[in-house]
């Protein structure tokens, strides 16, 4: 398939796929007599799983580790636990960080309502220290 056809079965744009295989992502496929680019399912799948895996909150360069356990290893899953966990606490992090920022901005906005004019709005006047 081409390239326009693998990035529109993966959900992906054109753009995507290039930059993909630039990473070393997706290999460099096979090309026509007319120099198009032919990929296969397996490129197919392969584009999925990368996908799949930022969805997961993985980042490319961890993509990359996983594609290479994944084909290269007998203790990949092993391995991908401990990739997995070390996201988890970054995810359980991030957590933390976000529920901190809802509270401060929960807490302004009511103090928001009681401010009388805008030469007192708790929210700038934090923003602007």
């Amino acid at each position: 398939m081409t390239t326009g056809k693998l990035a529109e079965k993966a959900g992906v744009n054109v753009e995507t796929v290039r930059y993909y295989e630039r990473e070393k992502l997706i290999p460099e496929p096979p090309r026509n007599s007319s120099g198009y680019r032919q990929y296969s399912a397996k490129d197919l799948k392969r584009l999925k799983f990368i996908k799949s895996a930022q969805k997961l909150g993985f980042s490319l360069k961890e993509i990359s580790e996983l594609l290479s356990l994944k084909a290269n290893s007998k203790s990949a899953c092993y391995e991908v636990r401990i990739m997995a966990k070390e996201k988890i606490t970054l995810i359980e992090d991030k957590i933390k960080d976000l529920e901190q920022i809802k509270n401060i901005l929960v807490d302004l906005t009511d103090d928001c309502i009681k401010a009388k004019d805008s030469d007192n709005c708790p929210i700038i006047d934090i923003i602007n220290k």
